[in-house]
């Protein structure tokens, strides 16, 4: 074999190595990118349970809905048998989609956002504060180093099946599941339980670092749709839910099948404590 021939072949993997080093890191560029945005989940900065009838908001203590500034009276929702109207004072009323922030379905105060959120049986507002205290006092997401060996080639078993899902309000919703990934990881068996979410499978998935290095409840992975029965799931882009960062967010929790008895020693790490407020 020329010598030329033999550099390139020993240089192919480390290029290869690089290449996928730096599209990790792009992508978590991306994340926190997103995470910092005006719409990123550091904006949210309330939550607010609705009652039947009216539920005023504006900025004095006597509000249903208590918001940082604007207004002492700035307007208010009402809700009627599950249908729910909002607007400023002065405003026509007008009907609310739920989680749904296009134009016509939020209620907006300077840089106040608020918007109308659905979990079960409960409706609630969704505020969003682009002056957060979350924003401000953001610094940094932490990750393990990237490695290639938690890029895992997983083989997928194709089933017609519900999964419960519970969440941090108590509540449980049974969703379904096309199937289930089943990848080896430190030589024992695993299997994750995915829903479908956007296009993509969507994990979530408690480990044996959660609580220590992770975040306690759990993190969430997105991965492409199964091909010739096998799934990639790549543990460099698992990461923290939202409640890692507000304490207004309803984050799902991993159901029992898919809590692992294994370290996953890849993804993002814990970012602090955030107290749940619900």
């Amino acid at each position: 074999m020329p010598h030329w021939a033999y550099v390139f072949l020993c240089a192919v993997p480390i290029l290869m190595a690089a290449g996928y080093e730096a599209e990790i890191a792009a992508w978590r560029a991306e994340r926190e990118s997103n995470l910092k945005s005006d719409t990123g989940w550091l904006t949210v900065a309330g939550l607010f349970w609705l009652k039947e009838g009216r539920n005023s908001f504006g900025a004095a203590a006597g509000n249903d809905i208590v918001l940082p500034r604007g207004p002492a009276l700035a307007g208010a929702f009402e809700m009627h048998a599950g249908v729910v109207t909002g607007a400023l004072t002065g405003e026509p009323a007008r009907p609310l989609k739920p989680d749904s922030e296009q134009a016509a379905d939020v209620v907006k105060i300077q840089d106040l956002t608020m918007f109308l959120i659905k979990r079960g049986d409960r409706y609630g507002i969704r505020l969003r504060d682009r002056n957060s205290s979350f924003r401000r006092e953001f610094t940094r997401l932490r990750w393990y180093p990237i490695k290639e060996s938690a890029r895992v080639n997983a083989r997928w078993v194709a089933t017609v099946e519900k999964i419960v899902i519970p969440n941090i309000l108590g509540q449980k919703q049974e969703d379904k599941s096309p199937g289930y990934a089943v990848f080896s990881w430190d030589g024992h068996e695993q299997r994750l339980h995915p829903t479908e979410e956007d296009g993509k499978l969507f994990f979530v998935f408690r480990d044996l670092t959660a609580g220590k290095e992770t975040y306690p409840s759990g993190r969430f992975l997105y991965a492409e749709m199964p091909r010739a029965a096998h799934v990639v799931l790549d543990f460099n882009k698992a990461y923290n839910p939202p409640c890692a960062f507000t304490p207004y967010a309803t984050c799902p929790l991993p159901p029992p099948q898919n809590r692992l008895h294994v370290r996953i020693e890849a993804g993002e790490l814990k970012y602090g404590s955030v107290d749940t407020v619900h």
